[in-house]
Protein backbone atom coordinates (compact mmCIF):
# COMPACT_ATOMS: atom_id res chain seq x y z
CA UNK A 1 0.00 0.00 0.00
CA UNK A 2 1.32 3.43 -0.98
CA UNK A 3 0.85 5.53 2.16
CA UNK A 4 1.70 8.75 0.31
CA UNK A 5 -1.19 8.20 -2.10
CA UNK A 6 -3.51 7.29 0.78
CA UNK A 7 -2.63 10.46 2.66
CA UNK A 8 -2.93 12.56 -0.51
CA UNK A 9 -6.52 11.33 -1.01
CA UNK A 10 -7.33 11.94 2.66
CA UNK A 11 -5.90 15.47 2.63
CA UNK A 12 -7.75 16.29 -0.60
CA UNK A 13 -11.06 15.38 1.01
CA UNK A 14 -10.22 17.10 4.31
CA UNK A 15 -9.37 20.32 2.44
CA UNK A 16 -12.64 19.98 0.57
CA UNK A 17 -14.51 19.69 3.88
CA UNK A 18 -12.78 22.63 5.56
CA UNK A 19 -13.07 24.73 2.41
CA UNK A 20 -16.83 24.21 2.16
CA UNK A 21 -18.50 26.72 4.49
CA UNK A 22 -21.84 24.88 4.57
CA UNK A 23 -20.25 21.54 5.50
CA UNK A 24 -17.73 22.96 7.98
CA UNK A 25 -20.40 25.11 9.65
CA UNK A 26 -22.63 22.06 10.10
CA UNK A 27 -19.76 20.07 11.61
CA UNK A 28 -19.05 22.86 14.11
CA UNK A 29 -22.67 23.59 15.06
CA UNK A 30 -23.32 20.01 16.18
CA UNK A 31 -20.56 19.97 18.85
CA UNK A 32 -21.65 23.42 20.03
CA UNK A 33 -25.18 22.11 20.60
CA UNK A 34 -24.31 18.79 22.27
CA UNK A 35 -21.13 19.83 24.09
CA UNK A 36 -22.01 23.36 25.24
CA UNK A 37 -25.60 24.54 24.81
CA UNK A 38 -27.62 21.48 25.89
CA UNK A 39 -25.37 20.53 28.88
CA UNK A 40 -25.37 24.14 30.12
CA UNK A 41 -29.16 24.41 29.74
CA UNK A 42 -29.76 21.07 31.52
CA UNK A 43 -27.48 21.90 34.44
CA UNK A 44 -28.66 25.48 34.91
CA UNK A 45 -32.34 24.51 34.73
CA UNK A 46 -31.92 21.81 37.34
CA UNK A 47 -29.83 24.10 39.52
CA UNK A 48 -32.22 27.07 39.55
CA UNK A 49 -35.63 25.53 38.84
CA UNK A 50 -37.29 23.54 41.66
CA UNK A 51 -37.44 19.81 40.89
CA UNK A 52 -41.12 18.90 41.14
CA UNK A 53 -41.35 16.28 38.38
CA UNK A 54 -41.64 12.83 40.03
CA UNK A 55 -40.21 11.16 36.91
CA UNK A 56 -36.86 12.89 37.41
CA UNK A 57 -36.69 11.57 40.95
CA UNK A 58 -37.70 8.08 39.79
CA UNK A 59 -35.03 7.94 37.07
CA UNK A 60 -32.33 9.28 39.40
CA UNK A 61 -33.22 6.80 42.14
CA UNK A 62 -33.28 3.95 39.60
CA UNK A 63 -29.79 4.82 38.36
CA UNK A 64 -28.51 5.12 41.91
CA UNK A 65 -30.05 1.77 42.81
CA UNK A 66 -28.37 0.10 39.82
CA UNK A 67 -24.94 1.48 40.62
CA UNK A 68 -22.60 -1.11 42.15
CA UNK A 69 -21.73 -0.57 45.78
CA UNK A 70 -18.53 1.36 46.07
CA UNK A 71 -16.94 4.78 46.22
CA UNK A 72 -18.94 6.31 43.34
CA UNK A 73 -22.34 5.28 44.72
CA UNK A 74 -21.36 6.41 48.18
CA UNK A 75 -20.18 9.76 46.84
CA UNK A 76 -23.49 10.41 45.05
CA UNK A 77 -25.74 9.28 47.89
CA UNK A 78 -23.78 11.40 50.37
CA UNK A 79 -24.30 14.60 48.38
CA UNK A 80 -26.15 17.14 50.54
CA UNK A 81 -29.07 17.80 48.16
CA UNK A 82 -31.18 15.93 45.64
CA UNK A 83 -30.42 18.65 43.07
CA UNK A 84 -26.71 17.85 43.31
CA UNK A 85 -27.45 14.13 42.91
CA UNK A 86 -29.49 14.79 39.74
CA UNK A 87 -26.79 17.01 38.23
CA UNK A 88 -24.09 14.44 39.02
CA UNK A 89 -26.13 11.65 37.41
CA UNK A 90 -27.00 13.70 34.31
CA UNK A 91 -23.39 14.75 33.67
CA UNK A 92 -21.80 11.38 34.24
CA UNK A 93 -24.51 8.92 33.16
CA UNK A 94 -26.97 10.58 30.77
CA UNK A 95 -25.10 13.12 28.68
CA UNK A 96 -22.48 10.55 27.66
CA UNK A 97 -24.83 8.74 25.28
CA UNK A 98 -25.96 12.09 23.86
CA UNK A 99 -22.30 13.02 23.37
CA UNK A 100 -21.84 9.95 21.13
CA UNK A 101 -24.04 11.66 18.56
CA UNK A 102 -21.15 14.05 17.83
CA UNK A 103 -18.75 11.45 16.36
CA UNK A 104 -21.57 9.38 14.85
CA UNK A 105 -23.38 12.19 13.01
CA UNK A 106 -20.23 14.06 11.96
CA UNK A 107 -18.51 10.93 10.63
CA UNK A 108 -21.74 9.90 8.93
CA UNK A 109 -22.09 13.19 7.06
CA UNK A 110 -18.44 13.25 5.99
CA UNK A 111 -18.29 9.59 4.99
CA UNK A 112 -21.58 9.66 3.10
CA UNK A 113 -20.15 12.36 0.90
CA UNK A 114 -17.00 10.33 0.23
CA UNK A 115 -18.01 8.41 -2.89
CA UNK A 116 -21.43 9.94 -3.57
CA UNK A 117 -19.83 13.39 -3.59
CA UNK A 118 -17.28 12.20 -6.13
CA UNK A 119 -20.10 10.77 -8.27
CA UNK A 120 -22.20 13.94 -8.13
CA UNK A 121 -19.18 16.10 -8.99
CA UNK A 122 -18.22 13.71 -11.79
CA UNK A 123 -14.73 13.13 -10.35
CA UNK A 124 -15.04 9.45 -9.36
CA UNK A 125 -14.30 8.24 -12.87
CA UNK A 126 -10.93 10.00 -12.89
CA UNK A 127 -10.10 8.43 -9.52
CA UNK A 128 -10.95 4.97 -10.85
CA UNK A 129 -8.58 5.43 -13.77
CA UNK A 130 -5.81 6.85 -11.57
CA UNK A 131 -2.79 4.66 -10.69
CA UNK A 132 -4.16 3.74 -7.28
CA UNK A 133 -5.65 0.55 -5.90
CA UNK A 134 -9.22 0.35 -4.62
CA UNK A 135 -7.84 -0.52 -1.19
CA UNK A 136 -5.76 2.65 -1.10
CA UNK A 137 -8.78 4.64 -2.26
CA UNK A 138 -10.97 3.25 0.53
CA UNK A 139 -8.33 3.76 3.23
CA UNK A 140 -7.87 7.36 2.10
CA UNK A 141 -11.62 7.95 2.22
CA UNK A 142 -11.85 6.41 5.71
CA UNK A 143 -8.98 8.58 6.99
CA UNK A 144 -10.55 11.71 5.53
CA UNK A 145 -13.62 11.07 7.70
CA UNK A 146 -11.89 9.65 10.79
CA UNK A 147 -9.30 12.38 11.38
CA UNK A 148 -11.60 15.46 11.40
CA UNK A 149 -14.28 13.56 13.33
CA UNK A 150 -11.89 12.62 16.13
CA UNK A 151 -10.45 16.16 16.26
CA UNK A 152 -13.99 17.51 16.68
CA UNK A 153 -14.87 14.82 19.24
CA UNK A 154 -11.85 15.46 21.47
CA UNK A 155 -12.30 19.21 21.10
CA UNK A 156 -15.96 18.82 22.11
CA UNK A 157 -14.93 16.74 25.12
CA UNK A 158 -12.59 19.51 26.26
CA UNK A 159 -15.27 22.17 25.79
CA UNK A 160 -17.82 20.03 27.61
CA UNK A 161 -15.39 19.58 30.50
CA UNK A 162 -14.70 23.31 30.75
CA UNK A 163 -18.40 24.26 30.67
CA UNK A 164 -19.53 21.65 33.20
CA UNK A 165 -16.63 22.41 35.55
CA UNK A 166 -17.25 26.15 35.47
CA UNK A 167 -20.93 25.62 36.32
CA UNK A 168 -20.66 22.76 38.82
CA UNK A 169 -17.46 23.47 40.77
CA UNK A 170 -19.05 26.26 42.87
CA UNK A 171 -21.92 23.89 43.71
CA UNK A 172 -19.84 20.84 44.68
CA UNK A 173 -16.60 22.55 45.69
CA UNK A 174 -14.94 19.68 43.80
CA UNK A 175 -14.38 18.31 40.29
CA UNK A 176 -17.11 15.83 39.35
CA UNK A 177 -15.97 15.41 35.74
CA UNK A 178 -14.58 13.32 34.08
CA UNK A 179 -15.14 9.88 35.51
CA UNK A 180 -14.06 6.47 34.16
CA UNK A 181 -17.15 6.26 31.94
CA UNK A 182 -16.27 9.48 30.14
CA UNK A 183 -12.63 8.55 29.57
CA UNK A 184 -13.63 5.19 28.09
CA UNK A 185 -16.39 6.82 26.09
CA UNK A 186 -14.10 9.37 24.43
CA UNK A 187 -10.81 7.52 24.09
CA UNK A 188 -12.02 3.92 23.65
CA UNK A 189 -15.57 3.76 22.31
CA UNK A 190 -15.66 6.97 20.24
CA UNK A 191 -12.79 5.99 17.89
CA UNK A 192 -14.25 2.50 17.42
CA UNK A 193 -17.82 3.67 16.84
CA UNK A 194 -16.52 6.40 14.53
CA UNK A 195 -14.68 3.81 12.44
CA UNK A 196 -17.78 1.59 12.48
CA UNK A 197 -19.96 4.45 11.23
CA UNK A 198 -17.45 5.44 8.56
CA UNK A 199 -17.12 1.88 7.22
CA UNK A 200 -20.90 1.51 7.02
CA UNK A 201 -21.34 4.89 5.35
CA UNK A 202 -18.44 4.46 2.91
CA UNK A 203 -19.85 1.08 1.91
CA UNK A 204 -23.32 2.61 1.45
CA UNK A 205 -21.88 5.67 -0.29
CA UNK A 206 -19.87 3.57 -2.74
CA UNK A 207 -23.02 1.72 -3.83
CA UNK A 208 -25.45 4.65 -3.89
CA UNK A 209 -26.12 6.91 -6.84
CA UNK A 210 -27.17 10.03 -4.91
CA UNK A 211 -26.54 11.66 -1.56
CA UNK A 212 -30.24 11.43 -0.64
CA UNK A 213 -30.28 7.69 -1.27
CA UNK A 214 -27.13 7.17 0.78
CA UNK A 215 -28.42 9.39 3.60
CA UNK A 216 -31.68 7.46 3.94
CA UNK A 217 -29.86 4.15 4.35
CA UNK A 218 -26.86 5.41 6.30
CA UNK A 219 -28.96 7.40 8.76
CA UNK A 220 -30.08 4.16 10.41
CA UNK A 221 -26.75 4.07 12.26
CA UNK A 222 -28.03 6.80 14.59
CA UNK A 223 -30.92 4.70 15.91
CA UNK A 224 -28.87 2.57 18.39
CA UNK A 225 -27.39 5.76 19.92
CA UNK A 226 -30.87 7.23 20.34
CA UNK A 227 -32.02 3.96 21.92
CA UNK A 228 -29.05 4.07 24.30
CA UNK A 229 -29.95 7.58 25.43
CA UNK A 230 -33.62 6.67 25.88
CA UNK A 231 -32.65 3.57 27.86
CA UNK A 232 -30.55 5.64 30.24
CA UNK A 233 -33.06 8.47 30.48
CA UNK A 234 -35.77 6.02 31.54
CA UNK A 235 -33.48 4.21 33.97
CA UNK A 236 -33.77 0.94 32.04
CA UNK A 237 -30.09 0.87 31.08
CA UNK A 238 -27.01 2.00 32.93
CA UNK A 239 -23.73 2.49 31.13
CA UNK A 240 -20.80 1.17 33.13
CA UNK A 241 -17.09 0.78 32.30
CA UNK A 242 -17.63 -2.95 31.73
CA UNK A 243 -20.45 -2.31 29.25
CA UNK A 244 -18.35 0.27 27.40
CA UNK A 245 -15.44 -2.18 27.15
CA UNK A 246 -17.69 -4.99 25.89
CA UNK A 247 -19.50 -2.78 23.35
CA UNK A 248 -16.13 -1.52 22.10
CA UNK A 249 -14.79 -5.04 21.66
CA UNK A 250 -17.93 -6.17 19.80
CA UNK A 251 -17.75 -3.17 17.46
CA UNK A 252 -14.04 -3.82 16.94
CA UNK A 253 -14.81 -7.32 15.68
CA UNK A 254 -17.60 -5.96 13.48
CA UNK A 255 -15.18 -3.38 12.06
CA UNK A 256 -12.80 -6.14 11.04
CA UNK A 257 -15.65 -7.97 9.30
CA UNK A 258 -16.69 -4.76 7.53
CA UNK A 259 -13.13 -4.20 6.34
CA UNK A 260 -13.16 -7.73 4.92
CA UNK A 261 -16.48 -7.14 3.16
CA UNK A 262 -15.36 -3.82 1.72
CA UNK A 263 -12.16 -5.29 0.34
CA UNK A 264 -14.03 -8.32 -1.07
CA UNK A 265 -17.08 -6.76 -2.68
CA UNK A 266 -15.78 -3.42 -3.87
CA UNK A 267 -13.67 -3.12 -6.98
CA UNK A 268 -13.30 -0.76 -9.92
CA UNK A 269 -16.09 -2.42 -11.89
CA UNK A 270 -18.55 -2.21 -8.96
CA UNK A 271 -17.76 1.44 -8.31
CA UNK A 272 -18.00 2.30 -11.99
CA UNK A 273 -21.34 0.46 -12.38
CA UNK A 274 -22.80 2.30 -9.35
CA UNK A 275 -21.78 5.60 -10.93
CA UNK A 276 -23.47 4.74 -14.20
Amino acid sequence: MNLNLVWTIAMKDIKGITGNKQVSTGLIILPLIFAIILPAVFILLIRFVPLTDPEIKTVTNTILANLPNGEIKETITNLPSFTQQVIYVIINYLLGSMFLLIPVINSMMIALNSFVGEKERGTLESLLFAPITVKELFVGKVLSSFVPTMVLTIGSFILFGVITTVITYPMFDAFIFPNTNWLLLVFWLSPIITLFTILIEVLVSARSKSFQEAQQIGGLVILPIVGLFVGQATGMLLISPIILLIVGLVLLVINLLLLFLISKYNNRNTLFESQV
